[in-house]
Order: C-alpha cells, then sequence, then structure tokens
C-alpha cells in the first residue's frame, strides 16, 4: 500500500504548480464538469473531496452553491496550492484510509479520477461510511473502460510510475461500498467517465 501512495505523492509533488496545464489537468477537466452537473447541493453542505488535487472541484462546487469545504490529498504541494486558491476551505495531507475528521461529519463525499490510485478501496469505503453522516452521500467519477479493456490492462496498471492500482467497473465500485453501508443510487456513464452516486444508511 505504501509503495503506491508514495508513487502518487512523489507525482502529484511535482505536477501541483501547473497542474491545470498538464495532460492530467486537462483530462480530469470533463469528470469535474460532469460531477459539477450531477452532485445536488444544500446551502452550507459540509463536502470532503477525497483526493481534491489544488482544490478546483470545492471551488466550483462553492460557486454553484455555498459549502463548507474540506479538502485531503497525498500531495503535500497540492494541498499547499489548494489551501491558497480556497481560503475559506481547509486542507490536510492526508490518505484516503485515514481521513482526519470526526464520525458523522460530512454530508457528501466527492473522488474525482482518483479511485484507481486508492491501494485500498475497502478501507478508504469504511472511511467514507465513518466520516458520513447517515444519509450522507458520496459521488465517486472514475474512469470507465470496458471489460475486455479492464481485462487486458489491469496486469500492467500497478507498473506506473504514478501510483495507479486498477481500474474498476461500476459493479466492483458499488460492491465494494454496499459491503459497507451503502446503497447504490445511481450509476452513469458518459463515454470514457462514469459516476457512482451511492448513499450511507448505517
Amino acid at each position: 500500500m505504501g509503495n503506491f501512495n508514495e508513487k502518487s505523492k512523489i507525482a502529484y509533488n511535482r505536477k501541483a504548480d501547473n497542474y491545470e496545464s498538464t495532460s492530467d489537468g486537462k483530462f480530469t477537466r470533463k469528470f469535474k464538469q460532469l460531477l459539477l452537473s450531477e452532485i445536488e447541493l444544500r446551502g452550507n453542505d459540509i463536502v470532503l473531496d477525497v483526493a481534491c488535487g489544488n482544490g478546483s472541484l470545492l471551488s466550483a462546487l462553492n460557486a454553484k452553491k455555498p459549502i463548507n469545504g474540506y479538502g485531503i490529498d497525498i500531495s503535500d504541494r497540492m494541498i499547499e496550492n489548494a489551501a491558497v486558491n480556497n481560503p475559506n476551505m481547509k486542507f490536510c495531507t492526508a490518505e484516503c484510509e485515514n481521513i482526519p475528521l470526526e464520525d458523522g461529519s460530512v454530508d457528501i463525499i466527492t473522488v474525482c479520477a482518483a479511485y484507481h490510485h486508492f491501494p485500498n478501496p475497502t478501507a478508504f469505503a469504511k472511511e467514507a461510511s465513518r466520516v458520513l453522516k447517515p444519509n450522507g452521500k458520496i459521488y465517486i467519477a472514475e474512469i470507465y473502460l470496458p471489460s475486455i479493456l479492464r481485462l487486458l490492462i489491469n496486469p500492467f496498471v500497478p507498473l506506473s510510475s504514478e501510483g495507479d492500482v486498477k481500474f474498476y467497473s461500476p459493479k466492483e465500485i458499488s460492491l465494494t461500498f454496499e459491503k459497507n453501508g451503502f446503497r447504490q443510487q445511481a450509476v452513469k456513464k458518459f463515454g470514457y467517465v462514469q459516476i457512482v452516486f451511492m448513499q450511507r444508511y448505517l
């Protein structure tokens, strides 16, 4: 697990200062745009963005409707930039398996094009369940690949120098969370993007 996290940290520290102009930054714009259109916000919702990068998704959500934004990321430099870009929000360097927030304190969790980096999705699902309020929501926007492509590519994904672990089907993502106190609410596919929306019920 540590090896994947360390690879991700090194890679994204390197990209942090000009992330929006990198290939990753450009690639993830569609994920953010789709999340913005799918997420239903109430005023002053407490929103946690896991693997928040430079905080651009939280900033866009806040422009849609004022929120109380929190972000965690494994990259120290990304967190520094996110805090500068969003001075009224709170950011912390942390792994997704160890979220530094109190039990039942969050209304919505977002994950944008980062789930394939998580070394232990089950541990993350447990943490998400812990920090979400009853009926809290999680939206995961992730790369979608047809099953044959996943079968061919996944054996080589862990060899990535950027901490990639595995690409998942919508069913795999949903099952992990359903085993940890969530109900699937919706799955939508937009070309190479999938959005899995789940709600905590325990």
